[in-house]
């Protein structure tokens, strides 16, 4: 057995922000879905990795100092001598953004580089976003998830819709990766942009089709989340919460979904739900792309076990 290696290993994108203030002023935030999954990982108690390429610049440097203030394990990730991989957010209502990295740092991932042993350590493998769009990262993420899959690893999922997804090329890689999937978390936003063709019922059945196996996280902002695995389907109510921001709501989602898998591996679905509501609501609840605590979390989950009289 591999020791001293994280069970969560998170495989994509990290970026940087620019977020626009005004005519005359923007301002920068570390970022990358990806990323963000594996500091909440962390931030919740689960040993983790995120394993990517970062420029070696003040970009770079502000993401591995903040890797490493959530706890992540920086053999994972590397600083190349390329650009950063930018988000000009023009607009956050309505959405407006676009991406700017050409050859940039993270299509220099080289999965040699790994430290010795880890898909072997690891538990759960996530990939996603922006990784599984750009090449050639994109074949290397694939390539990494049919090898963790045929090694019995758990593979989580989740597409998180960019306008370069709307390409009719990238259905195949969608259909791919969702096929290996234990996992797939999409939100309602993301299943209008992969299928515009489909409602939304028809696109989960669609998913649900190329990932009969997989449990399915369906989010929808203040109108809560269902999870669908094989003949059942749960609801999670959104927990109340005076919103912030929405911006990382989904990879708290997601990564309190996988550190509930993992540090509670009895507890039943439901609980897991529960468990990744709470952390959306703790992260909605600060601006930007916050990753909450395991303390955090509970404390949110205590809170409304005692308004709803429920045992804690």
């Amino acid at each position: 057995m591999t020791t001293n290696l994280p069970r969560l290993v998170v495989f994509g994108e990290a970026l940087t922000d620019f977020i626009r203030d005004d005519a005359q002023h923007w301002h920068s935030v570390a970022g990358g879905s990806c990323w963000n999954v594996a500091r909440v990982g962390a931030r919740l108690g689960v040993p983790t990795g995120f394993a990517g390429t970062v420029s070696r610049d003040i970009f770079g440097d502000e993401l591995m100092r903040k890797s490493a203030e959530a706890g992540l394990d920086m053999r994972f990730i590397r600083q190349v001598d390329r650009a950063p991989l930018l988000a000009m957010v023009v607009s956050k209502r309505p959405p407006n953004y676009f991406f700017i990295g050409e050859n940039s740092a993270d299509l220099a991932f080289d999965p040699a580089a790994l430290p010795a042993g880890a898909l072997e350590a690891a538990d759960i493998v996530h990939v996603g976003s922006l990784g599984v769009v750009r090449e050639p990262l994109a074949s290397r993420l694939i390539d990494i998830a049919q090898a963790a899959r045929a090694a019995g690893k758990r593979i989580s999922f989740d597409p998180n819709f960019r306008a370069p997804m709307a390409d009719p090329s990238y259905r195949a890689t969608l259909r791919r990766l969702a096929g290996l999937a234990d996992t797939i978390k999409v939100s309602d936003e993301d299943l209008l942009g992969l299928f515009p063709e489909l409602d939304e019922a028809a696109a989960i059945a669609q998913l649900r089709a190329w990932a009969p196996e997989a449990a399915v996280l369906v989010t929808r902002g203040a109108a809560g989340m269902q999870l669908f695995h094989g003949g059942d389907t749960l609801f999670q109510p959104a927990f109340p919460t005076e919103v912030a921001d929405t911006v990382g709501c989904g990879d708290a989602t997601v990564g309190g979904w996988m550190a509930s898998l993992l540090t509670r591996p009895d507890a039943p679905a439901a609980e897991h739900l529960r468990y990744a509501a709470a952390c959306a609501a703790v992260a909605c609840a600060h601006p930007g792309a916050y990753a909450p605590t395991a303390a955090e979390v509970a404390e949110r989950l205590n809170a409304s076990s005692l308004a709803a009289g429920l045992p804690r």
